[in-house]
């Protein structure tokens, strides 16, 4: 897939823009480290980019399938671009400042992300979507990796402020390099309605497909459990329970490890019940808090993350393969906002509650809950109709 151009510039701009997006929390976390931005005002400014994103993710999605997909894309990211500056600027002198730029480069985040998920359909045949999603996401892990790790080079000769602009160039990228979509069918001008109006399509057409509700229920419902023990507890147990930091450092590797390593195994497995071992991919999940709550051997614990990776990659690709498969072209980027804003947008709401509970019930009990959450909402998922096949119930049932 990577040899055909107009892919290519698609999966860089992606690129771009995720290296763009995990790279910021760590450079702003050097500013917190030479006191020049308060741990209180980090999080109020990545706060702030998270409400940026939750507003932006269903307008973008309509947008997306409104107007040319790479004009919103463009628009998203040079919106992102220009803010970042502004940001850069602003620290050390103004957090309102830096908060409200903070929530414009959110917005182009949210924004993007629909509008790339459509695009993807638009560049790349039926055939090769899983190929193409699995490059996608091969590309989400390694940024992951390389944005802080980049970050933290670069931060030993360039002052914040400069590392906090580089991730602009970034966005610039993201914004100017993905291809122009192939020829789609879009409502006509005299058809379109309201902005809220057209989100509500995007919402009957979700509603059409009663594997898209389960499995998004169940997605948002482990990312909420099990992504918030992965962010919040770990690292207590890490001290607590294993003496050190050995098992955060070595677990988090071990999950970026499987996640790759799943991501090259489904761009070329095609499951007979995609559907059902998508979900069982996802269920993976819950062997992290498993492991935590059993306090079990540190290699126990480090494998199950691994297990974790792998699963969650194992179930996204066909995932995303199967949204671009089963709704309609005209309305696909107003279902894909829907994804990004119930399961990835929602997740701060899971870390907010992990600390308090943990504190109320013990790290153990909610640890337990995490895990079962993990296991039974996958398997609910895997009852609804279409499940099996991740297409509506009927279509490919037989074969």
């Amino acid at each position: 897939m990577l040899r055909e151009a107009s892919f290519l510039r698609l999966w860089v701009a992606a690129t771009a823009s995720g290296l763009a997006t995990w790279a910021l929390p760590f450079v702003l976390g050097f500013a917190v480290l030479e006191r020049a931005l308060t741990p209180g005002a980090l999080g109020l400014v990545l706060g702030a980019r998270t409400v940026g994103f939750l507003i932006a993710v269903p307008v973008g999605g309509v947008l997306a399938d409104r107007y040319a997909r790479r004009d919103v894309v463009r628009a998203a990211g040079l919106a992102a671009a220009l803010a970042t500056p502004v940001l850069a600027a602003a620290i050390g002198r103004s957090v309102a400042v830096m908060a409200v730029a903070a929530v414009v480069i959110g917005a182009g985040q949210g924004a993007c992300r629909p509008a790339f998920q459509a695009l993807t359909a638009d560049v790349v045949d039926p055939g090769r979507r899983q190929q193409a999603n699995a490059a996608m996401t091969l590309a989400v892990r390694v940024t992951t990796l390389a944005g802080p790790g980049g970050a933290a080079l670069l931060a030993t000769v360039l002052p914040v402020p400069a590392l906090v602009c580089a991730t602009g160039l970034l966005w610039l990228a993201a914004a100017l390099l993905p291809p122009p979509g192939g020829p789609r069918v879009a409502a006509p001008t005299a058809q379109r309605g309201t902005y809220l109006r057209e989100f509500a399509e995007g919402l009957r057409e979700a509603r059409r497909h009663a594997w898209f509700l389960a499995g998004l229920g169940a997605l948002t419902a482990v990312i909420a459990t099990g992504y918030s023990a992965t962010g919040v507890l770990l690292p207590l147990m890490s001290r607590d329970t294993y003496g050190g930091e050995a098992v955060l450092a070595a677990a988090t590797t071990a999950y970026t490890a499987g996640a790759l390593l799943g991501a090259v195994v489904i761009a070329r497995w095609r499951p007979r019940s995609a559907g059902w071992a998508a979900l069982a991919g996802l269920a993976c999940y819950g062997l992290a808090p498993l492991g935590l709550w059993l306090e079990a051997h540190p290699l126990v614990v480090v494998a199950g993350y691994a297990a974790a990776g792998a699963g969650i990659e194992l179930f996204n690709v066909p995932w995303f393969t199967a949204i671009q498969r089963e709704v309609e072209p005209r309305l696909l980027a107003r279902v894909s906002s829907l994804d990004f804003l119930f399961s990835y947008g929602l997740a701060p709401v899971g870390l907010a509650l992990i600390a308090p509970a943990a504190e109320a019930f013990g790290p153990g009990v909610v640890l337990g809950v995490c895990a079962a959450v993990c296991f039974l909402a996958p398997a609910a998922a895997a009852l609804a109709p279409g499940a099996r096949h991740f297409a509506r119930a009927g279509r490919l049932e037989g074969g």
